[in-house]
C-alpha cells in the first residue's frame, strides 16, 4: 500500500517545524511540490531548505507547476472547485506514476494543513476518484493565526469568549458588523479598512510572518490602518505576492 503524509511546516519559520513533522520528513521516499513561479520562489526554497536539513539521503523531489485559478469569477465557489479538481489531477499523477508500492510519499503544507488550505479536500478528492490505492495521516503545523498571536503577544481570545476565524472575503461580506475578536487570513481586499471609523478596535496585523520579511504593526485601528496599507502596497510591489494575517478587537468600555 502507499502512504501520503500531510505535513503541517508552519508559517514561515524554519524552527516552526515540530519533532513530528520533522520525523515525518525524515520517513518519505518522494516529496510532491507545486511551484509557484518565479515570484513565489521562496516558498519552494523554504522548502528545499527543510528537506536539505531533515530529509534522507536518496529522497526524490516531485515539483509540477500549480494550475491558475480564475480570481475574476463571479462564481466563487466553482472557480475554487475547478482549480482544486485541475489540482487533484497532479497528486494522483504523483501517487500513481512517482511513488512505489511500499514507498511514502509527503506534502509540505504551508502553516496547518486543517486551517484555510485545500490540501486535505484534494487528497480526499483523489481517493474518492479510487483510481489509485493509499493511505495517508496529517501531521500538524503552527498556523499563522497562531504564530501572529505569539508575535503580538496577545491571545486570540479572551477570557472565557470565543474567537472567529475567517477570510477577507467573508468578512467583507459582514461589516459593519464585528465579532469582538476575529483573525482574518486570505484578505486580498483589506476588508479591515471597511471597518467604520467610529469603532474601538484593535488590530494586530502581520505580513510574512516567521520570515526574514516579516512586518508587524498593532494598535487603534482607525489610526494605523493607513500605515497598514502602505506597508501592505510596499512589500507586494517589492516581492511580488503577500502573504498577511491580522486579529481585530473590539475594544470594550466596561
Amino acid at each position: 500500500m502507499k502512504n501520503l503524509l500531510v505535513i503541517g511546516i508552519g508559517a514561515g519559520d524554519p524552527d516552526y517545524l515540530t519533532l513530528q513533522a520533522v520525523k515525518a520528513i525524515g520517513r518519505a521516499d518522494a516529496f510532491f511540490v507545486l511551484g509557484k513561479g518565479e515570484e513565489k520562489q521562496d516558498l519552494v526554497r523554504l522548502r528545499q531548505a527543510m528537506l536539505a536539513s531533515h530529509a534522507r539521503p536518496g529522497h526524490r523531489v516531485v515539483e509540477v507547476a500549480d494550475p491558475d485559478r480564475d480570481r475574476t469569477s463571479a462564481a466563487y465557489t466553482e472557480a475554487v472547485e475547478d482549480w482544486r479538481s485541475r489540482r487533484a489531477d497532479l497528486y494522483e499523477h504523483f501517487l500513481r506514476e512517482d511513488l512505489g508500492e511500499d514507498e511514502t510519499g509527503a506534502i509540505l503544507a504551508w502553516g496547518d494543513p486543517s486551517l484555510y488550505d485545500s490540501t486535505l479536500a484534494i487528497v480526499e478528492e483523489v481517493r474518492e476518484r479510487g483510481r489509485v490505492r493509499f493511505e495517508y495521516a496529517v501531521v500538524p503545523g503552527i498556523s499563522s493565526v497562531s504564530a501572529l498571536a505569539a508575535k503580538h503577544r496577545t491571545g486570540l481570545n479572551r477570557v472565557g469568549e470565543p474567537v472567529r476565524i475567517t477570510t477577507g472575503r467573508r468578512l467583507a461580506g459582514t461589516l459593519p458588523e464585528l465579532p469582538d475578536d476575529v483573525a482574518v487570513m486570505l484578505d486580498a481586499r483589506t476588508a479591515f479598512a471597511g471597518v467604520p471609523d467610529e469603532e474601538d478596535v484593535l488590530i494586530y496585523w502581520g505580513a510574512y510572518v516567521g520570515t526574514p520579511d516579516e512586518i508587524l504593526v498593532s494598535g487603534l485601528l482607525r489610526e494605523v490602518a493607513p500605515r497598514i496599507l502602505e506597508l501592505r502596497a510596499e512589500a507586494r510591489e517589492r516581492k511580488g505576492w503577500i502573504m498577511d494575517t491580522y486579529l481585530l478587537r473590539r475594544v470594550r468600555t466596561s
